[in-house]
C-alpha cells in the first residue's frame, strides 16, 4: 500500500510540476522575503559556527504552485560560507525517497537562475509563489526519478540568500555545506555515510561543477562520500560567455543578470561605468529572473549597457578580477566522476556568433570552453571523465536527453560500475586563461 501510494504521489507531483511554467503564476516575493526562518537570529555570531552547522530545522508539505502536496520535505537553515569567504546563512530541503534507508543521496542544484531570492527552491516548496519559482517548481521532474528508486534527494539553494546569481565559488560552498548539513540532522534521516551524487543543467551545473571542485580542499568530508556528479549545460568562463551571448536574440538578457550577480557577490559598484540605458537596465534587472531576460532584449550588447571608454569589460579593473575569480579553468580538479553534456546548434536559439578563441555553443554556454574543462580534468588527474556533445542540439534542447543520461549515470556510479571516460577523444577546446586588463577608453 505504502508503495502504491507514493508512486501516487510522486506522479502527481511530476504532473503538476507541468503547470508552474503556466503565466498566471503571481509574484508574492514580499510574503516570501518576510519569512522569519531565513534569518539566523541566535546570540552567537554566525562565524561561531563551523560550515555546515544546522540553525534552524522545520518539516512542512512539499508545495505546488502554492498548494501542499501530501509529499514532506525536511528545510534547514545552516551555516555556510559566501563568496567572499565569509560566514553566511544557507537553505536547503531535503525529500526522502521511496522506501529510503538513508545510505543514497542526491544532490540535486535547481537552474531557477534568478536575482530574487523569493525564486529560490525552498521558497517555492515552502508555498511561495512567484513566476521565478516556478521553475524550480517545474523541476520537480528532476527529483522524482531518484525519488521513486528510493534516493533521498537534496535541494540546496545555490545563489545564497541574496541570490548571487552567477557566483560559482558560492553556489559550491552553499551546496557542500547543505550536504553537511543534512547528514548531520536527524530530521533527515540522513547521516556522515549518507553517499551523494551531484546533479544539475544549467545553473545547477554551476553549483554541481563548483562543488566537485572545492570538495577537496573545502570539504574532504563530503568528498569521501561522493561518488560522481553529472552535469549539463555547463558556464566555465564567464567571460567568453557575455561576448558569446552579446547581441543575441534569446540570452542578451543574462548580461545585465550576471553583471548584476557578479558585482552583488564581490560588493562592487558598477553604476559609474554604466551609460544612461545600462543604468537603467541595471535598475531594472536588480530583482529579475530568467524568465524576465529570455527574449526580451534582443540585440543587447555589453557596449550598449557601459559608457564609451568601457566597452570592453576587461577595462574595469574590480569588475575583471571578480570574473577572473568565477572562471571554472582556475579551479581545482574534482577528484570524483564526472559526466558532461553540451549543446553546439546555438542558432537554434538565436545565437549566431562564431568568435575567434571563444566559437560555437549552445545558445548561452560555450562548447569549447566545456571541452577544454573536459580536457583539463583529464590532463590534470582525473581519467574518470565522459563528455558528450549535441551539435544538433541548443540549450532547452539538450536537457532532454541529458536527464535520462544523467540518471543512469549516477544509478551506474551508486551500483560501483567502472566510470567511462572519454579523455583522449575529446575534441579541443578554448584558453581559459584568465582575462588580461586593457586600458579604458581603448
Amino acid at each position: 500500500m505504502y508503495r502504491a501510494v507514493a508512486r501516487t504521489i510522486a506522479t502527481a507531483l511530476a504532473a503538476a510540476a507541468l503547470a508552474t511554467a503556466a503565466p498566471a503564476v503571481g509574484a508574492s516575493a514580499a510574503t516570501a522575503q518576510a519569512d522569519a526562518f531565513y534569518t539566523y537570529d541566535g546570540s552567537a555570531p554566525l562565524s561561531s559556527f563551523a560550515p555546515g552547522t544546522v540553525l534552524k530545522t522545520r518539516t512542512l508539505s512539499y508545495h505546488l504552485l502554492g498548494v501542499p502536496t501530501p509529499v514532506q520535505a525536511v528545510q534547514l537553515l545552516f551555516r555556510t560560507t559566501d563568496a567572499q569567504g565569509r560566514p553566511s546563512a544557507g537553505v536547503t530541503t531535503v525529500v526522502r525517497g521511496l522506501g529510503s534507508d538513508g545510505s543514497r543521496a542526491v544532490s540535486y542544484q535547481s537552474f531557477y537562475d534568478s536575482l530574487n531570492p523569493a525564486d529560490s527552491p525552498s521558497r517555492a516548496i515552502a508555498g511561495g509563489l512567484t513566476l521565478g519559482g516556478a521553475i524550480a517548481n517545474a523541476e520537480a521532474l528532476f527529483v522524482v526519478p531518484f525519488v521513486l528508486q528510493g534516493y533521498d534527494v537534496v535541494i540546496p539553494d545555490t545563489e545564497g540568500q541574496r541570490a548571487d546569481f552567477a557566483a560559482g565559488p558560492e553556489y559550491g560552498t552553499t551546496t557542500l555545506d547543505s550536504i553537511r548539513a543534512v547528514s548531520a540532522s536527524p530530521a533527515t534521516g540522513l547521516n556522515a555515510d549518507t553517499r551523494f551524487g551531484l546533479l544539475g543543467y544549467s545553473g545547477g551545473a554551476i553549483a554541481t561543477n563548483w562543488a566537485a571542485a572545492l570538495a577537496p580542499g573545502y570539504a574532504p568530508d563530503v568528498n569521501r562520500r561522493l561518488v560522481g556528479f553529472a552535469e549539463g549545460g555547463l558556464l566555465v568562463d564567464p567571460a567568453h560567455n557575455l561576448k558569446y551571448v552579446d547581441g543575441g536574440v534569446v540570452w542578451p538578457g543574462v548580461i545585465p543578470m550576471a553583471v548584476i550577480g557578479v558585482a552583488r557577490a564581490y560588493d562592487l559598484d558598477l553604476t559609474p561605468y554604466l551609460s544612461d540605458y545600462g543604468k537603467q537596465v541595471y535598475a531594472k534587472m536588480q530583482d529579475a529572473s530568467i524568465v524576465n531576460a529570455l527574449g526580451q532584449y534582443p540585440g543587447l550588447t555589453w557596449k550598449k549597457l557601459a559608457k564609451p571608454e568601457y566597452s570592453d569589460p576587461n577595462s574595469i579593473p574590480a569588475f575583471l578580477a571578480a570574473v577572473n575569480k568565477v572562471n571554472l579553468g582556475s579551479a581545482a580538479t574534482p577528484t570524483v566522476p564526472g559526466y558532461l553534456a553540451q549543446g553546439n546548434a546555438g542558432v537554434l536559439e538565436g545565437t549566431f556568433s562564431n568568435l575567434p578563441g571563444i566559437g560555437t555553443g549552445d545558445g548561452v554556454m560555450v562548447a569549447g570552453d566545456v571541452r577544454a574543462l573536459a580536457r583539463q580534468y583529464c590532463a590534470t588527474g582525473n581519467s574518470r571523465i565522459a563528455y558528450q556533445q549535441y551539435d544538433l542540439l541548443s540549450h532547452l534542447g539538450t536537457a532532454v536527453p541529458w536527464a535520462p543520461t544523467a540518471v543512469a549515470y549516477l544509478n551506474d556510479r551508486f551500483a560501483g560500475k567502472s566510470a567511462p571516460s572519454d579523455c583522449g577523444r575529446i575534441p579541443a577546446g578554448n584558453s581559459l586563461a584568465p582575462e588580461q586588463p586593457v586600458p579604458a577608453g581603448r
